[in-house]
């Protein structure tokens, strides 16, 4: 018998949206979940999880699931995927997918966020593909009415990428591919304390069927002597060259030997190379003591890194916007993020060449197979190649174009520092350049360049720099201290010990100390040479980039402290913890950390705090916690950054919020303060660093050879690397100075982010602000403007 009673659709372009996690399982999946049904539910759509994948869809009924708001609350701390995944064999045939489309009729089901791999991907749009003759079929064979599919011709699907072995093309990132290198690069930093203890080598085998990503990036984050990829397997004498590089290595002093061996290695005659094959050769041929370390589904497990939340939250609300957006017309997209940016790409598109890569891999054309790969992933494996192996003759350059070049850390300590400064020496040896240390910053080289027996200008050598990969802090030293101070010794340094290039990482004053020396030019002629500044510090606020080095170690160590404080207050239950983030006088810690653990407020200095907001924010809370009815995951959350107010500091809060909440829930301060610099730098925060300590000493070795006054008259002799949206530049210092900079706030004067404050507010439910009123500073709400494109 034909149902009759199928629901008629929502009004206008609201939508009842299905989400689902199919495929292998990832962390971020869970907040991707979060973010679709309280993005559907703040939009007045309905949104509805299908339970355990396809095979859900499938079975239809209690399995398909009307979601509300509270369903969701703490999933976006959780790894795996709450609401499952499983393989469906019935859905690959037709009289499958006509149950999965009757099922979704029924439940008045218009659109489909499916957040899985490329199979999964694959199987949605041809899903979408046969619909019209799906709901035919149904109708013919009295399964439904014409009555029944009027209102349902058209279904609209959206993919999400969720899968560790971030092997989807067209997108820099998935779901999960960060959290699982964060636990493949702790398990080769613990191998690698007891490889050098013993002097063993370590071969690890990674996840990875088709997809070299986990294996590459965890070479580049460790510095592995050697890594094998599917994509550009070795050369055909590989053993001899990896037993020569690992020999190569120990002669010149390494105790330890790393070998990243990928699950889907081969050769260039596509003959799998195993790590028990990599062990005997280390073992027999370069006589050293080996063992096989592989790490199986660790790999997949464990909680999301602060990047996998973050995105997973921004990708699930550009997918409900997708879904508000699309037309009959409208190709199915799938949500991408290219360097620091969400897009849009055609899912066909993007899985077709996704699968290219196979074929050409299969060919043996590997030059194809890594031109399909996106941009980062081919400058990732060259960073690799040329600061990993010593001695690499063919890629020294003529003395004519060799540099002395400085390498120096200005402002606090930050994750990925060493990560960048090794880069640096590397890249510096291999091309024949001399890498100077300028230890302990600018009053280090000013009160101790001559110090006897060693000063603080010193020659770098390769076996100093290699095991700073994972290092926190600054092996070289770092101090906040300005040129200014005494440029006149500062240029005399420089002319003594003939520093002719100048690369400098840190933060703000960093920042600041190229602008000194930059303007210095017109009166110390040793200033006319080319510099670079990385961006590095926890606060994330150096013009000219919307990523600074270290930012994502404090994230995640910030997640780490809010983690814990959560799981404190659920157990108690009703209870709210206000903590202290850093970040100066920019909010972007606060606000990222609280997207990224669902913080139901954030104070920061670009919106500032006024009595009234708290009384709104504190009635919300009386609010939130009246409708508790003892569910788990309870407790809250709010951030404050240390300098959104001068009055309403963290522990003021606490004490205002412990007063007006008589007695319905508790309030607890949380400062963690130097916590949030972390300990070992973040995976994102060490491959990062490399990649751009080589295009900074690249475009440093370009000046070689130039005069000075053709450097100075150069506005690109000085510049800041980082990433503008979706690409990473070289900007000139000058341009940054007078047009990007709030000299006075120490930060940009646009920042990229300030529209996510809006997003965090949303999903956590928090009313908004009245017009006009502290809070609303940034102007009207940008997460229902067609065509805004976030940011990550």
């Amino acid at each position: 018998m034909a149902p009759t009673n199928t629901p008629a659709p929502l009004e206008g372009k609201k939508r009842r949206i299905g989400v689902m996690t199919s495929g292998g399982d990832s962390p971020g999946m869970n907040g991707a979940v979060r973010a679709v049904v309280r993005m559907a539910i703040y939009n007045k759509c309905e949104a509805y999880a299908i339970y355990e994948g396809y095979d859900g869809l499938v079975k239809g009924g209690d399995m398909i699931k009307k979601m509300e708001w509270e369903d969701v609350r703490g999933f976006l701390g959780e790894g795996g995927t709450l609401i499952g995944t499983a393989r469906c064999m019935e859905f690959m045939e037709r009289r499958g997918r006509l149950r999965g489309a009757k099922n979704l009729v029924v439940k008045g089901i218009d659109a489909l966020v499916i957040c899985g791999g490329d199979g999964s991907l694959t199987g949605a749009d041809k899903f979408r593909e046969e619909w019209p003759g799906l709901l035919k079929e149904l109708v013919e064979t009295k399964e439904l009415t014409e009555q029944d599919i009027a209102p349902f011709k058209h279904l609209n699907i959206v993919g999400l990428v969720g899968s560790i072995d971030n092997d989807l093309s067209m997108t820099d990132a998935t779901i999960g591919c960060f959290s699982s290198l964060a636990r493949i690069c702790e398990a080769v930093d613990s191998v690698d304390t007891t490889a050098t203890s013993h002097q063993r080598a370590f071969v690890i085998e990674v996840m990875g069927r088709h997809c070299g990503w986990l294996a590459l990036m965890t070479g580049v984050a460790t510095g592995a002597d050697f890594i094998f990829i599917p994509e550009e397997p070795p050369k055909e004498d590989w053993e001899e060259d990896m037993c020569r590089i690992v020999k190569k290595h120990r002669a010149m002093g390494k105790r330890k030997t790393i070998v990243i061996v990928c699950e889907g290695a081969q050769d260039r005659n596509l003959k799998k190379i195993t790590p028990n094959a990599v062990k005997d050769l280390l073992t027999n041929r370069a006589g050293l003591d080996t063992r096989v370390t592989t790490l199986g589904h660790v790999q997949r497990g464990g909680t999301p890194s602060a990047y996998d939340r973050m995105l997973a939250t921004l990708q699930g609300v550009e997918a409900v916007k997708a879904v508000m957006e699309a037309t009959p017309e409208t190709p199915s997209p799938v949500i991408c993020v290219l360097e620091n940016k969400i897009v849009r790409r055609s899912l066909l598109e993007a899985v077709a060449q996704t699968k290219e890569v196979a074929t050409a891999i299969e060919a043996k054309d590997f030059h194809r197979a890594m031109e399909l790969r996106d941009a980062e992933f081919s400058e990732y494996y060259k960073s690799y190649q040329i600061t990993t192996a010593a001695d690499q003759p063919e890629l020294m350059l003529p003395k004519e174009k060799r540099m002395r070049i400085g390498i120096i850390h200005v402002g606090a300590p930050a994750g990925g520092m060493n990560a960048a400064t090794r880069a640096a020496v590397a890249y510096c040896l291999t091309r024949g350049h001399t890498p100077v240390a300028l230890h302990n910053g600018f009053p280090g080289l000013i009160r101790h360049h001559s110090d006897k027996p060693v000063g603080s200008v010193r020659e770098v050598t390769w076996l100093d720099a290699d095991r700073w990969a994972s290092k926190g802090g600054s092996e070289i030293g770092t101090n906040r201290g300005l040129p200014s101070e005494d440029l006149e010794t500062v240029s005399k340094v420089f002319d003594k010990f003939n520093i002719q290039a100048l690369f400098c990482v840190g933060g703000f004053e960093a920042f600041t100390a190229i602008s000194e020396l930059r303007r210095g030019r017109a009166h110390y002629s040793s200033f006319k040479i080319p510099m670079v500044i990385l961006p590095a510090t926890v606060s994330n606020n150096v013009p000219g980039t919307e990523y600074s080095i270290g930012s994502d170690t404090c994230l995640n160590a910030l997640i780490q402290y809010c983690d814990a404080c959560r799981q404190s207050a659920s157990s108690s239950r009703r209870c709210v913890f206000v903590i202290e983030t850093q970040g100066g006088e920019s909010g972007y810690i606060a606000t990222i950390a609280g997207l990224s653990i669902g913080a139901l407020a954030v104070y920061t200095p670009e919106d500032g705090i006024d009595i009234k907001m708290l009384s709104r924010d504190i009635d919300h809370l009386r609010e939130v916690f009246l409708k508790d009815k003892g569910q788990s995951r309870a407790g809250k959350i709010i951030l404050v950054n240390e300098k959104a107010s001068e009055v309403f500091t963290a522990h003021h809060i606490n004490k205002i919020i412990q007063a007006e909440a008589r007695g319905k829930f508790k309030s607890r301060p949380g400062i963690p303060g130097h916590f949030q610099q972390g300990t070992t730098p973040s995976p994102m925060d060490r491959v990062r660093a490399v990649r751009f300590g080589v295009k900074s000493l690249q475009h440093l070795e370009s000046w070689a050879g130039k005069t000075k006054d053709e450097i100075e008259e150069d506005a690109m002799s000085t510049v800041v690397i980082g990433i503008k949206g979706a690409k990473v530049l070289f900007s000139p210092m000058e341009t940054v100075e007078k047009k990007e900079t709030d000299w006075k706030l120490r930060r940009p004067k646009n920042e990229f982010w300030i529209g996510l404050k809006d997003t965090v507010d949303v999903l956590s439910g928090r009313p908004p602000a009245p017009p006009g009123s502290v809070g609303r500073a940034r102007g009207e709400s940008m997460i229902n403007q067609p065509g805004v494109i976030h940011h990550v």
